[in-house]
């Protein structure tokens, strides 16, 4: 065991199975990878809403990051829900002693049903956190409110924004584009130096929940692996097209 990648996940609990750390740690056995985790929140869901909430206390995360991280060959990490400030901040006190362990953060502040799952005081801390992190994975809301916009409704002011994210710390920023229009769903990563690179798959009349949690994983699987950025999220991204089919 010791010698198959191990990945991090850093998230909160869905008792629908839906989304968070359950769908987390599908993805990363559908690639190969073992999985370790660090429980933020546990939250009480269904199919269609969110009724309840309890953050984890910082420390205890802390806690589980420490143990996870001596017990296993941790790889990569992949951080979802968060929910308060002082959660973000214990988590980035640990990853900066793990300075060359790969981090895919999926900034989540809503639930699908539009329940909140970060404190609006928190945005502030979650851009902090960005210089921890490899990888930023927003969708078109959550990017609006990381660069304090309104939703991107064009390519350059999608690009725009990811760049503002780029200026406050992040290394690398993929945006979903599912929330988007047209027939393709289109994903664009943006990193300092470099061409902005689209990732584009036919978009499918199905519907899933969970498909951020799903994408974060599956890019920090590959990482886990070694492949480089672009490859992993490609490959990344096939993997949740191909879910969707299956839907």
């Amino acid at each position: 065991m010791r010698n198959i990648p191990h990945v991090l996940v850093v998230a909160g609990s869905d008792s629908s199975g839906g989304a968070g750390i359950v769908r987390d740690i599908e993805t990363l056995a559908a690639f190969g990878v073992k999985a370790s985790v660090a429980i933020t929140a546990v939250t009480v869901q269904t199919h269609h809403g969110v009724q309840g909430v309890d953050a984890v206390a910082p420390e205890r995360v802390a806690q589980q990051m420490r143990a996870a991280l001596s017990a296993n060959p941790i790889a990569a990490v992949k951080i979802g829900m968060l929910a308060t400030p002082a959660t973000i901040a214990a988590v980035a006190q640990i990853l900066v002693d793990h300075p060359d362990i790969p981090v895919v953060l999926d900034p989540v502040l809503v639930s699908t049903s539009g329940r909140a799952l970060l404190t609006p005081d928190a945005t502030d801390a979650l851009r902090d956190l960005f210089r921890a992190c490899t990888l930023v994975t927003p969708n078109l809301p959550e990017l609006s409110v990381l660069a304090a916009s309104t939703v991107a409704s064009s390519p350059d002011s999608v690009a725009g924004q990811a760049r503002s994210l780029l200026m406050a710390g992040a290394k690398a920023v993929l945006v979903k584009g599912g929330h988007a229009g047209g027939v393709e769903a289109i994903d664009l990563l943006v990193q300092p130096e470099h061409a902005d690179q689209s990732f584009a798959s036919p978009r499918l009349a199905a519907s899933m929940r969970g498909t951020g949690c799903m994408l974060a994983s599956a890019i920090a699987a590959r990482l886990a692996f070694g492949d480089p950025l672009a490859a992993a999220i490609a490959r990344a991204k096939a993997f949740v097209h191909g879910k969707f089919r299956e839907t």
